[in-house]
């Protein structure tokens, strides 16, 4: 899952991209509230982590302008600003969530995961398609309920599909979801992680639409729940 980062402190950013790459996350880092607002509108991205205390462009002046142009893309504030005042202007310019400093790595993973999920229309953390669950707080893949040793790359291009199951995904957008800046993206390796997924677990579960992309089916509704 592939995530934007908009943080002017340099040990505090580094210290959140370290700390969600170890929970799974592909984080792409930027300094200033500019460049913010511009990869932002890029539409790449499954969420955003936004300071608001940002050089260039304050956090709320990006999240109002991003918000004008129409992008839906979620949005984390994480600011120091703890103020009740605060928290209801930045949610009333359209943050999905508003996190006082310093804050847990666990809580925030949690929270992003939190965000992409509803931003998919999916209630429940566990995924499913056919007899595939995924959990992408455990990163755990089962098949008829016994786990699936999956590689880091055909975990996420799994969750990717599952997250948008029922829509069509092309190549493109597969790759902008598995990879971050400074990643070589080789020209079929969106094509091998699904053959192995396919030997791995169902072939019947990614289908490609030829010209297209690739989908899972959606589950029917009710499946799933506890």
């Amino acid at each position: 899952m592939r995530i934007l980062l908009v943080e002017d402190d340099p040990l505090l950013g580094d210290g959140l991209r370290a700390g969600l790459r170890q929970h799974g996350f592909q984080v792409d880092w930027v300094r200033d509230g500019d460049a913010g607002q511009r990869e932002l509108r890029s539409g790449v991205y499954a969420a955003a982590v936004l300071d608001l205390g940002l050089p260039l462009l304050d956090g709320m002046d990006v999240l109002a302008r991003v918000r004008a142009a129409g992008l839906a893309t979620p949005v984390l504030v994480l600011t120091a600003r703890d103020g009740v005042p605060d928290r209801v202007r930045g949610l009333d310019a359209g943050a999905d969530d508003y996190v006082v400093k310093p804050v847990d790595l666990e809580e925030l993973a949690a929270r992003l995961r939190a965000l992409v999920r509803r931003a998919h229309g999916q209630p429940q953390e566990l995924l499913r398609a056919l007899d595939v669950s995924l959990d992408p707080a455990a990163r755990v893949v089962c098949l008829a309920d016994q786990p699936v040793a999956l590689s880091t790359r055909e975990f996420d291009l799994l969750q990717a599909l599952m997250l948008n199951a029922g829509r069509v995904l092309s190549r493109e957008q597969l790759e902008q979801h598995l990879y971050s800046w400074g990643h070589e993206v080789d020209s079929n390796a969106v094509e091998v992680h699904i053959h192995h997924l396919r030997r791995k677990l169902r072939a019947a579960l990614i289908v490609t639409v030829r010209g297209v992309g690739y989908t899972v089916p959606r589950a029917p509704q009710g499946l799933g729940q506890p």
